[in-house]
């Protein structure tokens, strides 16, 4: 048998070494084309930029982040307890300044409110009275709601468009039936201001995305509730019928007016800027024609009404009723009558008590003066409001509105929330007043969008009971349909 042949025994180092070497001038080789890239890039000036990893990720988390969800309020501030004692009375010093100045904002704001009303009420309040008029138009109850949006849109005030509904209703003019389609379209007039104060925060575009959101809110329910509830009423009437049972049913009588409870602090100074008499637009409404020339501005506040009894002639053809009062001289013939005078006793203090101007000028005056205030007052209260709703305050605030109670009783929240809604609207007596309040809280992330939904429900239901108490204090002759159609 033939032995096997010698192999010689491979030297690892060889290798090594060769394939290190080979490595060595495939680096340099490399080394050389990327040094040839890059000169040749740089020559022509088309060098990128190299994205880090970190940079990446950083990108995807912002297009991950929801732009509704609710911002977390930091405080930037120095913490409480690595403060001085002077630094801790100088900081509560300013929380309480912040505090004054954002009530003072509030008041002004609901005053612009006020007079932003007054100067819609100026500027179209006699075209609104006229809509009212074509009774053809309001037997239509598509043309009812529209007309019922249309000029609460032109006097910014559910209330003033309501009040003259119930005129006319309590004059017959209007059946409590055509009345329905334009209260219905009222609620959706008044949800206009709080979408106007919306767009004074689009600055900031998630600010904006929210607040938008949380105004429209109301507009959606009132528009989305009459296109279910309009149809089933024309079809049924179940809405006529049925509060009609509900005010038969109590035995109500008249009363005194309605309580006023914020208007105690805001007429003092409204009344200093402008004072109308409203009843010209009812009485416009109601086809009296000695209404069209008399103005909107109120001149005179203190006013004395006298009856006397005087005498005064009648047509010789007409006949006495009473032969004891009607004596004739000569060819006169002479009666006596209850005659009703009226002294102007004192004039009205606001600016325009003693002004020659229109209307109409008084009207647009007021307009852009109380936009002008309205707008700079709601910058300032979401300036202060992000400055002051920081750290732990805006962690209890935030948790107080919008945590939901443990299950089972999670449905519970949004009931309460309905009923603070309801009683701070019959507080303010005004839906769009508190509506375009917790607009700017519902921007700056203080209240979700989630939890202002049942807010307005609530503001649609406090308008009602003041809208009640009113017509609590109508005549007892008119005061059913009066209850009936508030």
């Amino acid at each position: 048998m033939a032995p096997w042949p010698e192999v010689e025994k491979p030297e690892t180092n060889n290798y090594i070494g060769d394939s290190s070497k080979q490595n060595q001038n495939m680096a340099g080789k490399e080394g050389e084309n990327h040094k040839g890239n890059v000169a040749s890039l740089g020559n022509k000036g088309e060098i990128q930029p190299a994205f880090s990893t970190i940079a990446l990720i950083d990108e995807t988390r912002q297009e991950e982040e929801d732009p509704w969800a609710l911002p977390e309020l930091q405080d930037t501030g120095v913490k409480w307890s690595e403060l001085d004692r002077k630094g801790k009375i100088i900081r509560v010093l300013y929380g309480i300044g912040k505090f004054i100045m954002l009530l003072g904002l509030l008041y002004m704001f609901v005053c612009s409110l006020d007079v932003l009303s007054s100067a819609f009420q100026l500027v179209g309040g006699k075209a609104a009275g006229d809509i009212f008029q074509d009774d053809s138009v309001l037997s239509n109850p598509v043309a009812g709601l529209v007309i019922g949006v249309l000029v609460t849109v032109m006097v910014q005030s559910s209330s003033t468009s309501s009040s003259i509904v119930v005129s006319m209703v309590s004059s017959t003019l209007l059946t409590v039936r055509s009345a329905i389609p334009i209260i219905m379209g009222a609620n959706i007039g008044t949800s206009v201001t709080n979408t106007i104060v919306a767009l004074m925060q689009a600055g900031d575009r998630n600010e904006f995305r929210r607040a938008f959101a949380g105004a429209t809110i109301h507009d959606f329910f009132n528009w989305l509730a009459v296109f279910a509830l309009l149809p089933i009423e024309v079809i049924s009437g179940y809405l006529y019928h049925l509060t009609n049972v509900i005010v038969e049913s109590f035995h109500l009588e008249s009363g005194e007016d309605a309580p006023e409870l914020l208007k105690v602090i805001t007429d003092p100074f409204t009344k200093l800027i402008i004072e109308l008499d409203k009843s010209v637009i009812n009485a416009i409404a109601t086809n009296d024609e000695s209404a069209k020339n008399k103005s909107l501005v109120k001149i005179w506040c203190v006013t004395e009404t006298n009856v006397t009894l005087q005498n005064v002639t009648i047509p010789p053809s007409e006949n006495c009723t009473s032969p004891e009062f009607c004596w004739t001289e000569g060819n006169t013939t002479w009666t006596l009558k209850n005659i009703t005078e009226t002294d102007y006793i004192s004039k009205c203090r606001h600016l325009f008590a003693n002004s020659d101007l229109p209307d109409l000028g008084i009207g647009l005056i007021l307009l852009a003066l109380s936009l002008l205030v309205l707008c700079s007052c709601l910058v300032m209260i979401v300036k202060l409001l992000n400055s002051v709703l920081k750290g732990q305050v805006a962690s209890v605030i935030k948790k107080t509105i919008n945590t939901d109670f443990p299950f089972p009783f999670t449905w519970l929240a949004g009931y309460l929330a309905m009923l603070a809604g309801a009683g701070m609207t019959f507080v303010v007596q005004s839906s769009s007043v508190f509506t375009s309040a917790i607009t700017p809280l519902v921007g700056i992330g203080v209240i979700s969008i989630e939890r202002s939904y049942p807010l307005t429900l609530g503001a649609n239901i406090g308008t009602t009971t003041t809208a009640i108490l009113a017509a609590l204090a109508s005549p007892g002759s008119t005061l059913k349909y009066s209850l009936q159609v508030s």
